[in-house]
């Protein structure tokens, strides 16, 4: 008996984003995550998909406020098919959670009947399919939440011929969790040892907790978070995907990557060597970012150095960014170096003595990499832009 379904996990509902200081711009990246349930639910439908599995973390938080379980649950109840779910790290099962609360409960009655939460680890026997839950009761366990799962004594009573598929949600022995630095620290709770598990009596093992999408071994997979929420963590982060899944007793399943991300995480570094650097940068940046506003997210690492009218042009085009993204990550370390020209115009001002003197004075103080030397450098520039403007008029 052969069977289709999507593995999604991570949608992390209701996540605060507080780096992100414009409060419309965090609410359309908020919302960027309910919307990506309507697109999982348009690739299940057509990949003929015979339900949803989300392996843990479905809200970023154990006390998701109510306006994000009715949208959640709205979305949900629009699937038109079954969507089964575990307690992750960030909604743990635990006492008070909003799996056991009545306004949540509610929702789900009206909203979304065809959500199923596993809160208890045993086995679930649905029309097609056998799914053994493991779901997580506290933020953090140090006993394995799988471990239930290697008694052979579970399988006998199981059908022979539905496939069984392990929901769980943390982190591998061959593959350990590591976030940026702003997010949680990684650590070995919730450890998922797969080595023990009777590798024939199941199918298809569904990994929630590593964001990115990640296969561990030939029935083990990450689906990562279909909204990714964080910037690339090198080349093999793949954030953003969910996975079509078809599997049938004792095969071997088959794999599809679906992106279903809206919004785009990206970084750049760029070093400007002089000045032409400038069109080089705004060249890459259009390629990255093209005419897109409100649908972008940015790490820029500036370095290098730049004459003070070059300079003057990197903040209008940093001020673009600002506006256009979602959110700017800046790491500027790039150095105001007048160019000779500059420094002419500057101090060899025979008609105004005052700003060649003040000219000369910021010059010797910019000399250096303290905090006074930057300031002196960013008043040049200021300087420099003033005399330009008043030449113009």
């Amino acid at each position: 008996m052969g069977l289709t379904f999507i593995h999604t996990a991570d949608w992390q509902l209701g996540k605060p984003f507080a780096a992100i200081d414009d409060p419309h711009k965090r609410s359309l990246v908020q919302q960027a995550r309910i919307d990506a349930i309507g697109r999982i639910g348009h690739a299940a439908a057509q990949a003929g998909a015979d339900f949803v599995l989300v392996a843990g973390d479905l809200f970023d938080s154990p006390s998701a406020d109510r306006p994000t379980v009715s949208a959640a649950c709205s979305a949900i109840g629009q699937m038109k098919l079954p969507v089964m779910v575990i307690p992750g790290n960030h909604d743990h099962g635990g006492p008070g959670s909003v799996w056991e609360q009545d306004f949540f409960r509610r929702e789900q009655s009206a909203l979304a009947p065809n959500l199923k939460v596993f809160r208890e680890s045993v086995p679930f026997e649905a029309e097609s399919v056998m799914i053994l839950p493991c779901p997580l009761l506290r933020r953090a366990v140090t006993t394995d939440p799988t471990e239930w799962l290697r008694s052979p004594t579970i399988y006998d009573g199981l059908p022979s011929d539905k496939p069984r598929i392990l929901l769980a949600h943390g982190t591998t022995q061959r593959f350990s969790v590591q976030w940026d630095e702003e997010e949680e620290a990684s650590s070995t709770r919730n450890l998922v040892d797969l080595e023990r598990l009777p590798a024939a009596e199941i199918d298809y093992i569904a990994l929630g907790d590593w964001h990115g999408t990640k296969q561990i071994n030939q029935r083990a997979w990450y689906a990562g978070t279909p909204e990714p929420d964080r910037f690339p963590k090198g080349a093999d982060y793949d954030a953003g995907n969910i996975l079509v899944v078809d599997i049938e007793r004792g095969g071997v399943p088959e794999i599809r990557k679906t992106r279903s991300a809206a919004l785009h995480w990206a970084e750049l570094s760029h070093d400007f060597a002089d000045d032409t650097g400038l069109t080089e940068l705004a060249g890459r940046l259009g390629a990255l970012i093209g005419q897109r506003a409100n649908a972008d997210l940015l790490r820029l690492t500036l370095t290098g150095s730049l004459g003070m009218e070059a300079s003057g042009r990197l903040e209008q085009v940093l001020e673009s960014l600002e506006a256009r993204l979602l959110r700017l990550k800046l790491i500027n370390r790039t150095v105001i170096a007048p160019t000779e020209e500059e420094i002419r115009e500057l101090t060899r001002r025979g008609s105004d003595p005052l700003i060649a003197n003040v000219a000369m004075r910021l010059l010797e103080l910019s000399q250096g990499e303290d905090e006074e030397a930057r300031v002196a450098r960013t008043a040049l520039r200021e300087l420099h832009a003033t005399c330009l403007q008043e030449a113009s008029q």
